[in-house]
């Protein structure tokens, strides 16, 4: 299934596309909706009032999640790329929801920054509550993968040692525009085409089975140090071809398009708008 939420009416709904329509799911968002125990079911079988999903109006997958967590370097050719070692443990930062926007809402490009960069990252969307998770248990969490760009602000992330203040910037980053779950693109450990286009020229392009920590081992590791409830997100990494590690460096500066793609899961297109 592909399972989203759009915007409608003043408020959002939890949806499923089916064919060319997307059908409400009697919920007001997915996270709503991945917090019913019964929600593969409700979301197979719902049948309510329908929209095109040619111009809908996505706002983040999972508009409020209790966390996001992000894992960086996690693709072997973007950590040669950055000059580092190959980690023997995921590297974790966090994101907040007032971070999150739509898969076709501009990015708006913050005032304060002249290094806004792009990162295409497969993000695991968890499906039921988990701490301490065997890896059966783990797989059996995960409801579904999205698309991500994590867009950072380099300049600020590279102030210290710790990224969080690059990567938490407010409306800043796309999430979308489906949840789409592991039955329809190879399992929990989907190899899948992802890559970053900016402008028409391809930035950024590997395959997630090359994934250093793969989406069950990161939901095992995470839940071990807090627990994971249903709609939280992890975003897995991005592969390399980012701006900040290009000689000379090329950096996001408003008005370009960019579309950070996964095979099978869509696609988040955003014009990047200079905030005034």
């Amino acid at each position: 299934m592909k399972l989203a939420t759009v915007r409608v009416g003043g408020g959002t709904r939890a949806v499923r596309l089916d064919g060319d329509i997307l059908v409400d799911l009697g919920h007001d968002d997915l996270g709503a909706l991945l917090a019913r125990e019964d929600w593969a079911a409700i979301a197979a079988d719902t049948t309510g009032e329908t929209w095109p999903a040619e111009g809908a109006d996505f706002a983040p997958a999972v508009p409020r999640p209790s966390k996001v967590i992000c894992v960086g370097h996690n693709y072997t050719n973007h950590i040669k790329e950055m000059g580092r070692e190959l980690p023997s443990h995921p590297t974790l930062f966090t994101k907040f929801a007032d971070s999150l926007i739509g898969a076709n809402d501009p990015i708006v490009k913050p005032a304060e920054t002249d290094a806004l960069d792009w990162e295409v990252e497969l993000v695991v969307v968890v499906g039921k509550p988990v701490r301490r998770a065997t890896e059966d248990e783990a797989a059996a969490a995960i409801a579904g993968f999205t698309v991500m760009n994590d867009v950072s602000v380099r300049d600020w992330q590279f102030r210290t040692i710790e990224w969080t203040q690059g990567k938490i910037w407010d409306s800043s980053t796309p999430v979308g525009p489906y949840v789409v779950t592991p039955d329809e693109v190879g399992g929990v450990r989907p190899a899948l085409e992802v890559e970053t286009i900016v402008d028409g020229t391809v930035m950024q392009h590997d395959d997630t089975g090359t994934l250093l920590f793969d989406p069950v081992h990161l939901v095992q590791y995470v839940s071990t140090i807090i627990r994971l409830n249903p709609g939280d997100m992890i975003a897995t990494g991005t592969p390399a071809g980012v701006g900040h590690a290009r000689d000379p460096k090329v950096y996001l500066v408003g008005g370009e398009t960019v579309v950070t793609r996964i095979a099978g899961l869509g696609a988040c297109t955003n014009q990047v708008v200079a905030e005034a």
